[in-house]
């Protein structure tokens, strides 16, 4: 599956390095060395995937993200020598569809790359996907909607792919490492409260009060659920409180 990657990083070495392992599988390869280069390539040459440095002069790469996501679905793998929690988190809200912290292998990151073309063929090739209705609450797959009482709901990437495995089995109790494999792949070094800080997040938005959800439910020791039906998610919001 050849495809054409663009390769923001300031690093021209580390660049250099990716370019010619690309190549090695076929791939072609745009490389730019700042934040507004990335995003202006990202717009004139509508790449298939994205590996987008964090660290970057003029824009960084939490930047660039954040605005690609308002106008693309361009899959973004996001490179960066920062390791907290909370770093990782920030890329997974802006968007970002899998996160490689540095150092790294290169082979490593031709496998992400690998995966993330895989996932985006096979949604081409796929049939139309189906629409959830619980309750109030409407879900999307093909459009990447949620809407609650025709209100349009505005999710990133992470959180629209918890939503709707949960919605598409309603009533089935996920772990949430069941739930982190839904969301692509992501970084060993994330941990499974990137779960709990994107069902939190969602409980903003679809929920009347987040502290008593009616639809994404806890179920302690274990997950989380999609409620079944309107009487069950009345009846979990005594117990289903926040994580």
């Amino acid at each position: 599956m050849c495809a054409h990657v663009l390769v923001a990083e300031d690093d021209h070495r580390q660049a250099e390095v990716l370019r010619r392992y690309l190549a090695s599988e076929g791939h072609s390869t745009t490389l730019v060395h700042d934040g507004i280069s990335a995003l202006d390539q990202a717009r004139r040459a509508a790449p298939d995937v994205l590996v987008l440095d964090v660290m970057m002069p003029g824009l960084d790469g939490l930047a660039v993200c954040r605005a690609l996501r308002a106008e693309s679905d361009v899959p973004i793998l996001m490179l960066t020598a920062r390791s907290s929690e909370d770093d990782l988190l920030a890329g997974l809200d802006l968007g970002a569809d899998d996160y490689l912290t540095k150092p790294y292998s290169p082979r490593e990151l031709m496998a992400r790359i690998r995966t993330l073309l895989r996932r985006t063929a096979a949604a081409r090739r796929s049939d139309p996907a189906p629409v959830h209705r619980i309750g109030r609450l409407q879900v999307e797959e093909a459009r990447h909607r949620v809407a609650l009482d025709d209100q349009e709901i505005d999710c990133t990437p992470g959180e629209f792919a918890i939503l709707a495995a949960m919605a598409a089995q309603p009533g089935r109790v996920f772990t949430r490492a069941q739930l982190l494999v839904h969301t692509r792949g992501l970084d060993r070094s994330s941990t499974e409260r990137t779960i709990d800080v994107h069902v939190m997040n969602l409980r903003r938005k679809i929920e009347s009060d987040a502290r008593r959800p009616e639809y994404l439910l806890t179920v302690y020791g274990v997950g989380y659920r999609m409620t079944g039906d309107k009487s069950d998610g009345m009846t979990a919001t005594m117990t289903g409180l926040a994580p």
